[in-house]
C-alpha cells in the first residue's frame, strides 16, 4: 500500500480548496489545463494558488526524486507501479545476464506541462518501463561479461546517458543508475541469445497488453 500510495501522489487531480485554489504541498509541483488555451506553461511550486473554478483543472506531479526498482518477482499487477522484473540481457561475449537494480530519476519541473500533454499520467509504463529495459540491454550488449564484472560505475554511468538521452525529450531526467545484483546465467550462442529475450519481451508485452484491456 505504501508503494501505491507514493505512487499515486503524482497521479491525484484538483488538489483544491472550494475550487478557487491549488493547494500544492512539498516536494511537489502544479500544472493547470485552462479549458481555453489548453495546458499552461507556468509551473506552480509549493503553496497555496489562485486558480478559476470550472474552467481551469489543476493536477499535481511529485518533483521528488523517485526509486524505480528492478528485481526478481517484482509485481506489475499495477501498470504504474515504479519498477520491473529483473531485466535478462546479453553481454558482448555472449553470456546470458540477469540484472536487478535501481533508477533514480525525476520529473523536470519546467517540462512538467509537456509531460502531462504529451505523454499523459501513464508515463512509467509509456516511457521508464520500456525506455530502461531497451538502454540497459544496449549498453551491457557493448561490455564483456569481465567488464562487466570490473568496472560497474562506468557501466552504471553508461546507462544512466543512455536514459537521459531518452528521458530528456519527455520531461524526465535520470539521476542515477544503480545495479545491484548481476548473475551469470548461461553461455549462448548469438541466435540464441536473440531468441531468448525476445520470448521475454513477448510474455511482457501479453501481460501490457492484458491488463490494458
Amino acid at each position: 500500500m505504501a508503494e501505491l500510495d507514493k505512487l499515486l501522489v503524482g497521479f491525484l487531480v484538483d488538489e483544491v480548496v472550494g475550487g478557487f485554489f491549488i493547494s500544492v504541498p512539498p516536494g511537489h509541483i502544479a500544472c493547470v489545463y485552462d479549458r481555453g488555451r489548453g495546458v499552461l506553461k507556468k509551473v506552480w511550486g509549493p503553496g497555496l494558488h489562485l486558480k478559476i473554478p470550472f474552467w481551469q483543472v489543476a493536477k499535481l506531479f511529485n518533483a521528488q526524486v523517485l526509486e524505480y526498482t528492478i528485481r526478481h518477482d517484482f509485481d506489475l499487477t499495477l501498470k504504474e507501479a515504479l519498477g520491473d522484473e529483473a531485466i535478462n540481457a546479453a553481454t558482448s561475449d555472449n553470456k546470458l545476464i540477469s540484472v536487478e537494480g535501481s533508477i533514480l530519476f525525476h520529473i523536470a519541473k519546467d517540462n512538467a506541462p509537456s509531460l502531462w500533454e504529451n505523454v499523459g499520467d501513464n508515463f512509467v509504463s509509456k516511457v521508464v518501463r520500456p525506455v530502461s529495459r531497451s538502454r540497459i540491454r544496449i549498453v551491457l550488449a557493448e561490455n564483456t561479461s569481465t567488464e562487466l564484472a570490473n568496472h560497474r560505475t562506468v557501466i552504471e554511468n553508461k546507462i544512466k546517458e543512455e536514459l537521459n538521452k531518452m528521458f530528456t525529450e519527455k520531461g524526465l531526467v535520470c539521476d542515477g543508475v544503480l545495479l545491484s545484483d548481476v548473475k551469470f546465467l548461461a553461455e549462448h550462442s548469438s541466435r540464441q541469445l536473440e531468441n531468448i529475450v525476445t520470448q521475454e519481451e513477448s510474455v511482457v508485452f501479453k501481460e501490457d497488453k492484458k491488463e490494458s484491456s
